[in-house]
C-alpha cells in the first residue's frame, strides 16, 4: 500500500533529517530539527485545522473539475476527430505557459477566495487526464474495432462500447498523476495572493524567518499529496482489477 510505504519512507528522512543536525549543526532558521518542527505543528493547530483545510479543499475541487474537463476534452477529440487540429495545439500552450505567469491573472480575475486556487488547480492536471485519456482512446484494439465495422457499429457505438472501456486503464494512469499534480497548482494560486492554506502560511513564515513553520506546512503538504495519491488508488482499484498497480 503506497501509504505504508510512503510511511516507512518518511521515517527512513527524518532519521537522515536528525543525523544531519548532529553532524552539520546548522543554525536553525537554516535548518530547523525534527524535534522544532514538530513542536511548531502542535504549537501552530491553525496549520492543520485551517490552513491545511483550505489547500485540501482547493486541492480536491481542483482534481475533480480537472479530470471532468480532462475527460470532456478527451472524448471530444475522439468522438470529433477534426477536433484534434485545435483542441492539442491549446492543451500543448496551456501547459507551455509558465504557472507563476498566468497565476496573478487568475486571482485577478477570481479573486483571493477558493475560486482562483481551485482553477489553477485544474489547469495543472486537467493535462495529464486529458493526455492519458486520449492515448487510451486512440489505441483501441485495430481488431475489435474492424469487427464492430463488420457488425455495421457506428461511430459513436464504436466510441462508447470499445473506446472508453479500453481506454479506463489510461484514465486511472492519469487520475494518479493529477492527484500528485493538483496540490501543486493550489499552493501556487496561494503564494500569488490568498487569506489561507498552507501557501500563505509558509509564504508569511518565510518572510518572518519562521523555517521551523515552513518545515511543518511542507510536511502537511506531503502527507495530504500521499494521502491523496492513497485515496485515489483506493477508489479505482475496483475500476481496474484487470491492472493492478505494480509499483
Amino acid at each position: 500500500m503506497i501509504a505504508l510505504r510512503a510511511l516507512f519512507v518518511a521515517i527512513g528522512l527524518v532519521a537522515i533529517w536528525q543525523a544531519a543536525i548532529f553532524i552539520f549543526d546548522p543554525p536553525p532558521f537554516m535548518l530547523p530539527g525534527p524535534q522544532r518542527v514538530f513542536q511548531a505543528l502542535l504549537d501552530r493547530p491553525d496549520l492543520w485545522r485551517v490552513d491545511a483545510v483550505t489547500t485540501l479543499t482547493e486541492t480536491v475541487l481542483g482534481l475533480i473539475i480537472g479530470t471532468i474537463c480532462g475527460m470532456c476534452l478527451a472524448l471530444t477529440m475522439s468522438y470529433v476527430p477534426p477536433s484534434r487540429r485545435i483542441l492539442l495545439p491549446v492543451m500543448v500552450v496551456s501547459q507551455a505557459l509558465p504557472v507563476f505567469a498566468i497565476a496573478p491573472l487568475l486571482v485577478l480575475w477570481f479573486g483571493f477566495g477558493l475560486a482562483s486556487k481551485i482553477v489553477m488547480a485544474t489547469i495543472a492536471i486537467f493535462f495529464p487526464v486529458a493526455s492519458a485519456f486520449h492515448d487510451g482512446l486512440v489505441r483501441t484494439d485495430p481488431k475489435l474495432v474492424e469487427l464492430a465495422q463488420l457488425y455495421g457499429a457506428r461511430h459513436h457505438q464504436k466510441v462508447w462500447l470499445l473506446r472508453i472501456p479500453s481506454a479506463i486503464p489510461s484514465l486511472v494512469t492519469g487520475v494518479r498523476l493529477a492527484a500528485v499534480y493538483a496540490p501543486i497548482g493550489a499552493l501556487i494560486g496561494e503564494w500569488v495572493g490568498a487569506s489561507s492554506g498552507l501557501g500563505y502560511a509558509m509564504l508569511h513564515a518565510n518572510g518572518r524567518a519562521q523555517t521551523d513553520v515552513v518545515f511543518a506546512a511542507l510536511i502537511l503538504l506531503a502527507a495530504m499529496s500521499v494521502l491523496l495519491r492513497a485515496a485515489v488508488d483506493l477508489l479505482t482499484r475496483n475500476i481496474t482489477p484487470w491492472a493492478p498497480e505494480s509499483a
